[in-house]
């Protein structure tokens, strides 16, 4: 494939990517979008989540155009499959955007999309195995990362650049075609993903830029040309990726958390902990992911030795072990029981009862005097009479006194 191809299925997947995404924004942020019956998401949030089907269709569309014009040359079955996988892991993910199931159930069919592309592109048996579990390893782990804005789409716009140097630098121009074009469907999303993101690449999006990376780096692997260290340098262009999962896994299990519940404890979430914006947090781990990409990509062309690829990896531990200090899960609050606010609120001494000396017209007994206690006098120091119990008459009572 040549030079000027490669260029225009770019630019047709760039300005495909950036037409969708600018309309779908338009329907996203529309003022008289309902809620749904039900109980259901707003069909603005349903939108904005459906926003990576922009980058699929734009990549889709410039890859698809260019094999039907005969680009790929002897790679079109490579190129195909590698195309065929990546539509269905994303159409399986734009199932959940629109109706969330269980993450297990993505295995099956990103293993199936996977073999799919093995098949296609004639690897052999123990290659293809090695190929189907990486390619469902890398896919989940970029999946991820999206969980902040304009997050996975920097970091899958670095890791694609470096696979395009990659593929350049192969025996096989045609697979720099899937790399290309992504690189220019996630250049034209980013504008609507960065912070505040108008637009999320979701499952869908998510799953395709994370299939398409994870095939595009086997396939270059199996076309590399003996005596480079491909089988070295290619994977280390995931390790953003993985060290995030890696990250993840670990702290859920120190703390018997579910490791498939998704909760606020990635490598972005931690930094926002520590007063890192939204976007500094994209741009912090964008760095993080050029650093590897490029080292990756020099000793791919042989400009350095293969012993650079370790210091990449050892970083990147040494990172997630700094971040696992950073606490993630906050302890619940404990609301006070209604009884201990009772008791809190009661005074600690007794209720003051009035006695009778203190009501109005009542005064006390007067110093000196031999009263009884607890007896009741008037203004004047005479006892008070009590009222006559009930049933008996004050004629009754004169008569008794007499």
């Amino acid at each position: 494939m040549n030079v000027l191809g490669i260029i225009a299925s770019g630019v047709a997947a760039l300005f495909i990517t950036v037409a969708l995404a600018k309309g779908a924004r338009r329907a996203a942020l529309r003022p008289h979008a309902p809620d749904e019956p039900g109980g259901r998401a707003p069909r603005a949030a349903a939108l904005r989540r459906t926003g990576g089907a922009t980058v699929v269709l734009g990549v889709g569309t410039a890859v698809g155009g260019a094999l039907w014009l005969g680009a790929a040359d002897g790679s079109a079955g490579s190129v195909a499959g590698l195309l065929a996988g990546a539509g269905i892991v994303a159409a399986l993910g734009l199932v959940h955007d629109l109706k969330p199931f269980r993450a297990a159930l993505r295995l099956p069919v990103q293993t199936a999309a996977a073999v799919l592309l093995v098949c296609l592109a004639g690897l052999s048996p123990a290659a293809g195995v090695l190929a189907v579990l990486w390619i469902v390893l890398v896919t989940n782990a970029f999946a991820l990362l999206d969980h902040a804005d304009g997050l996975l789409t920097t970091v899958g716009l670095v890791t694609a650049a470096g696979l395009l140097a990659c593929a350049a630098l192969g025996g096989d121009p045609a697979l720099t075609l899937l790399p290309a074009t992504l690189v220019a469907g996630l250049a034209g999303f980013l504008l609507h993903n960065w912070h505040p993101a108008r637009l999320r690449l979701g499952a869908s999006g998510a799953q395709f830029t994370g299939f398409a990376l994870a095939a595009s780096g086997a396939l270059i692997q199996e076309a590399a040309p003996s005596g480079r260290a491909a089988w070295a340098a290619l994977p280390v262009l995931a390790t953003v990726a993985l060290a995030d999962t890696a990250l993840v896994l670990i702290s859920r299990r120190r703390a018997a958390r579910s490791l498939l519940r998704d909760t606020d404890d990635h490598i972005a979430h931690r930094l926002r902990r520590v007063r890192v914006t939204v976007p500094g947090t994209a741009v912090l781990l964008g760095l993080w992911a050029a650093v590897p990409v490029t080292t990756a990509t020099l000793v791919y062309a042989e400009l350095l030795h293969p012993a650079f690829l370790l210091l990449p990896p050892a970083g990147s531990v040494a990172a997630v072990f700094v971040l696992l200090r950073i606490p993630a899960y906050t302890p619940p609050r404990t609301a006070p029981s209604r009884t201990a606010s009772r008791r809190t609120a009661a005074p600690t001494t007794g209720a003051a009862i009035p006695s009778a000396a203190s009501a109005p017209g009542v005064a006390g007994p007067a110093p000196g005097k031999g009263a009884p206690s607890g007896t009741a006098r008037t203004a004047a120091g005479h006892p008070t009479v009590p009222p006559p119990p009930t049933g008996r008459s004050a004629a009754g009572v004169a008569a008794e006194r007499s």
